[in-house]
């Protein structure tokens, strides 16, 4: 399967030459050549810590959206954090997912109610345990410096799409405005012309990245539409189920035959999700082929080896220790300057 789909940018790259890293390159910026140049790297599955990581064989580490989850996941060999952003009752950007500060951290309320230095005063908890760490709530500025140069970082917006400027603002400011990727939903042409609009007075220098579920979208006609207008680097295919259906044996709509087609004529990533949503477990956003296969069955090649298979050269997952791992091991990852690759492939139960 993973053969047929990288005939079908063979020619796209064939004459493009794979530049290794110079003595002077950031490891960012190593991983921004293979974000932007995904014909050339069809055969290595890049890995975005979902919320930071903090997930280790299904227990937490670290809090979500924690300078300590990102850490960890920089020292993993992640290519791409993923972190949540708001905005405190006075205007601060923060990192946090929920609107409210009950489930993550030592507070209570809600995050746009607390000025930044009430927030402050909250310290994050690794959620399932109880347990509050020393760390307390981020800025995006607090943030970016962390990530600077080490690793990308993927900001999902919990803000309407308007706030998008500013916050490329803090990361121009800090010199990181390349190794930003924002994303947005779109699932029609309003919602298209609406992210046009907004990210002509932002300028440019960042990495805008689309995000189709297959709730509203089923084919790739309106992916080639997203890229003609966007020129993405990558998009975000959502796969939804509902939790009484079986696995996905195809990968749904938007991991069809075409949809690859269409990415290797855009020479975008297609970015699969494997982590589960909170009370919706089993991989909700993959089908059924999600973190909780691969981990607590120990059927990664069902989860993660399904979707790279499928074409996906990005998961997002809260799994990125254990995804690197199977996947390097099974030949899904090319090393970067100074790794090594893993020598022994892993094997594991299939339920084919």
């Amino acid at each position: 399967m993973r053969t047929i789909w990288l005939s079908l940018v063979l020619a796209a790259s064939l004459f493009v030459p794979v530049t290794g890293a110079s003595a002077g390159e950031t490891r960012a910026s190593q991983i921004l050549d293979r974000f932007e140049h995904a014909n050339q790297w069809r055969d290595h599955v890049m890995i975005a810590a979902h919320r930071a990581g903090g997930l280790q064989a299904g227990k937490k580490l670290y809090p979500e959206n924690s300078i300590a989850a990102v850490e960890a996941s920089i020292a993993m060999g992640a290519e791409i954090v993923e972190v949540d952003v708001r905005r405190s009752g006075d205007g601060a950007f923060v990192i946090m997912h929920d609107s409210w500060l009950d489930r993550t951290t030592t507070c209570k309320g809600e995050v746009d109610k607390r000025t930044l230095a009430e927030l402050k005063q909250c310290r994050l908890v690794v959620e399932g345990t109880g347990i509050a760490t020393d760390e307390t709530v981020s800025t995006l500025r607090e943030m970016l410096v962390a990530t600077r140069d080490r690793i990308l970082i993927n900001l999902d917006n919990k803000l309407d799409i308007g706030a998008l400027p500013a916050m490329i603002t803090v990361a121009r400011d800090l010199g990181v405005a390349d190794q930003v990727i924002v994303k947005e939903n779109l699932w029609n042409r309003q919602r298209i012309d609406a992210a046009r609009a907004v990210l002509a007075t932002t300028g440019g220098g960042f990495e805008f990245m689309p995000i189709i579920a297959d709730d509203a979208v089923r084919d790739a006609a309106f992916a080639e539409e997203v890229g003609r207008a966007f020129s993405p680097h990558a998009i975000e295919l959502i796969n939804w189920r509902a939790g009484a259906e079986t696995l996905t044996a195809t990968g749904g709509p938007l991991f069809s035959t075409r949809m690859r087609a269409v990415a290797a004529r855009g020479n975008w990533h297609l970015w699969a999700d494997t982590y589960a949503i909170v009370n919706k477990p089993c991989g909700f956003l993959a089908g059924g082929r999600g973190d909780e296969l691969a981990v607590a069955a120990s059927m990664p090649r069902e989860a993660w080896g399904f979707w790279a298979d499928r074409g996906a050269t990005i998961i997002q997952t809260d799994e990125p220790g254990a995804a690197i791992d199977w996947l390097a091991a099974n030949g899904y990852r090319v090393p970067y300057v100074g790794e090594r690759r893993s020598a022994e492939p892993a094997h594991t139960a299939s339920i084919n």
